[in-house]
């Protein structure tokens, strides 16, 4: 045997087993098929401060949005510059918008682009200031990361952090700003714009340029999701105003509309089997539709149960989310919208903003004050842990797999816990 095979062979190997370190990514806001389930099986349930913190890195801004995993980069938004402290908020001139690159095995900074406002933005104040300016977060395809930037328009930037194009997807802004995810489709990169253009506009990934645009979206902070309907093809599923909508992604016509909740919506579906379930709204709905339908179709089932805020996951024919204001944690049948259980948390949750995380048997639940709840993933309520929160900043993100650890964010640091 020649010396030259054994060195190929060896770095045949490391390539071969890097990729397969690699495969657990997080492309996009709830995973990369919107279930928010991790396929890396267990995940860490007790952890604290001083214990289980594989690394910590302080962020230079705060932000709403969730980080993503690509490779070994963990890609998060954040602004700063202005409306850091309500009190003192500075001027919304000096605002940018940033997004910055972590290693994902170290959480050493790797890269930042930054994306100066044009001053348009809502005052540091009310909703705006709980919220902020960041909470979008990014969507890639391995080799280059589209962020939504609300009225700084939608970016996409390459892998090493290199901006490629910056478009306008409308100038309006609202007191509760802006916070929907993109998610791609072929070569297009899809955004709900409804509080800056009242639309969704689907854009080209080479250049930002339009491909389609679907007027008449209201009053929704809620993501679209892609459904698998069976025979290789896929609809594009937006809840607003009123109804929900499947589309065709590739042109943006509207195949389908259901009924839904007549109020603003911030909730993202999910899907199972080629059903729709989603929930929202003030006067907590829950729905059930099957997707591959055409003009007007009627819910499989409504419950009176949901959550205004937070998105659900499904689990062995189950429904389970987290009431955001009263604390109450849902199990819902997803065949017919039965409550199997409503059980409030103890201790008192406070408001939660992120959505949950499944994994395995359990779920995850990151609240804004008051740390993280683990819940068994079953028809029987059980409350598996509390931990404490990691620092005293608000946490507006949901939790994030990263292979068998967890990503938590908060306004203040990122957190890789084991």
């Amino acid at each position: 045997m020649s010396r030259t095979f054994p060195r190929i062979f060896g770095v045949w190997i490391l390539l071969f087993h890097g990729a397969l370190a690699w495969s657990d990514d997080w492309q996009q806001f709830r995973g990369d098929d919107g279930s928010a389930t991790s396929s890396q099986g267990s995940l860490p349930v007790q952890w604290d401060a001083a214990t289980s913190v594989r690394w910590k890195t302080d962020l230079p801004g705060p932000g709403g949005s969730c980080p993503i995993v690509l490779d070994d980069l963990v890609v998060v938004t954040y602004y700063d510059g202005y409306g850091i402290d309500e009190d003192s908020p500075g001027d919304l001139q000096d605002l940018s918008r940033h997004l910055a690159a972590y290693r994902r095995s170290t959480g050493d900074h790797v890269w930042t682009v930054d994306f100066p406002s044009d001053g348009g933005d809502k005052p540091f104040e009310g909703f705006q200031a709980l919220h902020g300016y960041a909470s979008s977060t990014p969507v890639t395809d391995g080799q280059d990361i589209y962020v939504f930037l609300g009225c700084s328009g939608v970016a996409a930037v390459s892998k090493d952090g290199q901006k490629r194009w910056q478009v306008s997807v409308g100038d309006g802004v609202h007191g509760w700003g802006s916070g929907t995810s993109p998610v791609l489709f072929d070569d297009l990169v899809i955004v709900n714009a409804s509080v800056e253009s009242g639309s969704m506009v689907a854009l080209n990934k080479s250049d930002g340029t339009e491909a389609w645009r679907v007027d008449d979206v209201q009053r929704s902070w809620s993501s679209p999701l892609l459904v698998d309907v069976g025979t290789g093809t896929q609809e594009l599923v937006l809840a607003d105003k009123g109804r929900l909508r499947g589309f065709d992604p590739s042109t943006g016509k509207t195949l389908w509309t259901c009924p839904f909740v007549d109020d603003y919506i911030c909730p993202t579906p999910i899907s199972h089997d080629g059903i729709v379930y989603a929930i929202g709204g003030r006067r907590n709905t829950a729905v059930a539709v099957k997707a591959g339908g055409r003009g007007d179709v009627e819910p499989l089932w409504e419950a009176r149960a949901g959550a205004n805020v937070p998105s659900p996951v499904y689990h062995d024919g189950h429904l389970y989310f987290l009431n955001e204001r009263s604390g109450l944690a849902f199990c819902l049948n997803a065949e017919d919208g039965e409550i199997v259980y409503r059980e409030r948390l103890s201790p008192r949750p406070g408001t939660v903003y992120g959505s949950p995380l499944l994994a395995e048997d359990q779920y995850y639940v990151v609240t804004r004050d008051s740390g993280t709840f683990v819940i068994a993933a079953k028809p029987e309520f059980q409350m598996l842990q509390h931990n404490d929160a990691l620092d005293d900043s608000r946490v507006n993100a949901s939790p994030v797999p990263a292979g068998s650890e967890i990503l938590v964010r908060s306004n203040d640091a990122l957190y890789c816990l084991q």
